[in-house]
C-alpha cells in the first residue's frame, strides 16, 4: 500500500501539477535536456506582449500544445510555425493578430516544442488529422490559416483536403509549396545548423535567413540553438513535395502569399506561378526582408495579414 501511494504521488508530481508534461519523447533523449529547452521556450514567451494561455489537447497522434490569445468570439486564426522554430517565433506578430482574431499557435509534435508525439514519425495525412482533431476540439468554423516556411506548406496541404472548414490561408515564404529554392547555398546553413549546432552555426543561419539578424531577440536565438543542441528533428521531416497544378487550382478560397525581397527560399517566380494556378490569390513582396519576414518587417507583415483577413469578399 505504501509503495502504491508513493507511485501515485510520483505520477501526480510529474503530470498533475502542470499543463505541460515533462516526459521523455521522440525529440529529447533525456529529461534534463528537455527541461533546459523548455526553460528557453518559456523565456521567449515572456516576449509575447498580449495575454495568453497555454493549453494541451489530447489527439490520436499525441498531445498538442497550443498558445491561445485574443477574444473568445473572434474567428479562429491558426498559426503554423517554421521548422524547429516553435510557436514562440510569433512574438512580434501576436499582439496585432489577437486584437480581433482568436489565435491558436500550435507546436508541431515531432520538433522541439511542447507538443508531444506518440509516434516516431507522422505521414502527411496523419499530420492533417492531428490538426483537424484540434479544430474539432475547439469546435472551429470559418478557419483562417497562417503559415511560415514549412508551416505554409502545411497550411496549403490542409486547404486542399476535401470537406474542410478553411476560410482563408496566408503563406509567408512557403517552403516547397511551389517548388525550387532561390538560394540553395544560404538555405544549406539551416542543414548545417541541424547537423552541427553551435553558436557560430546559429549566427550563420540567422545571417542567411534574416535581413536584420541583429533585430531578432537573443532569447529566441538561444531557444532555436538549444532546439538543435538538445533536440532531434532530423528524421521527422514531412514528405513535402511541391503541389501540382491541379492541387493549386483546387484552392478556391482567398490566398495571400508574401515573400521578402531578400528571401532565400522564394522569389518573383513563386508569385508568377501562384497567379497562374491559384484562382483567388493576392501576392506582395516585403521590402528589406529575408525569409524571416515576420520578424524582419513585423509591422508591415502584420498590417498586410490583418488587412487581408478583414477584407470581405
Amino acid at each position: 500500500m505504501r509503495n502504491f501511494i508513493f507511485l501515485s504521488l510520483t505520477i501526480f508530481l510529474l503530470v498533475g501539477c502542470s499543463s505541460f508534461k515533462i516526459v521523455p519523447d521522440y525529440v529529447f533523449d533525456s529529461l534534463h535536456k528537455k527541461e533546459l529547452y523548455i526553460k528557453s521556450y518559456d523565456e521567449t514567451l515572456k516576449l509575447w506582449d498580449v495575454p495568453f494561455e497555454e493549453l494541451d489537447v489530447a489527439t490520436n497522434y499525441g498531445s498538442a500544445h497550443i498558445i491561445v490569445s485574443g477574444p473568445k468570439t473572434g474567428e479562429p486564426l491558426i498559426l503554423f510555425h517554421g521548422t524547429d522554430a516553435s510557436s514562440t517565433m510569433w512574438y512580434p506578430n501576436v499582439k496585432e493578430f489577437s486584437a480581433t482574431y482568436r489565435v491558436y499557435a500550435i507546436d508541431f509534435p515531432l520538433e522541439a516544442g511542447k507538443s508531444v508525439s506518440n509516434s516516431i514519425k507522422l505521414t502527411n495525412k496523419q499530420a492533417a488529422l492531428f490538426y483537424n482533431e484540434i479544430f474539432k476540439h475547439f469546435k472551429m468554423e470559418n478557419i483562417n490559416l497562417l503559415g511560415v516556411s514549412r508551416g505554409g506548406w502545411m497550411a496549403t496541404y490542409l486547404a486542399i483536403q476535401p470537406n474542410n472548414l478553411i476560410k482563408k490561408i496566408i503563406l509567408l515564404s512557403p517552403a516547397q509549396t511551389f517548388g525550387g529554392v532561390a538560394n540553395l547555398g544560404k538555405v544549406l546553413t539551416g542543414i548545417n545548423l541541424k547537423m552541427f549546432p553551435s553558436p557560430k552555426s546559429t549566427d550563420r543561419f540567422f545571417n542567411a535567413f534574416s535581413y536584420y539578424p541583429d533585430g531578432i531577440s537573443s532569447v529566441f536565438k538561444n531557444q532555436l540553438y538549444l532546439a538543435y543542441k538538445y533536440g532531434n528533428s532530423k528524421p521527422r521531416l514531412l514528405n513535402m513535395m511541391p503541389f501540382s497544378k491541379k492541387e493549386l487550382k483546387s484552392l478556391k478560397i482567398p490566398v495571400l502569399i508574401l515573400i521578402g525581397d531578400h528571401d532565400i527560399v522564394n522569389n518573383e517566380k513563386t508569385l508568377t506561378k501562384a497567379h497562374k494556378f491559384i484562382p483567388n490569390v493576392e501576392t506582395a513582396v516585403i521590402k528589406n526582408a529575408g525569409h524571416f519576414m515576420s520578424i524582419d518587417q513585423s509591422e508591415n507583415t502584420n498590417k498586410k495579414v490583418v488587412e487581408f483577413l478583414n477584407k470581405t469578399e
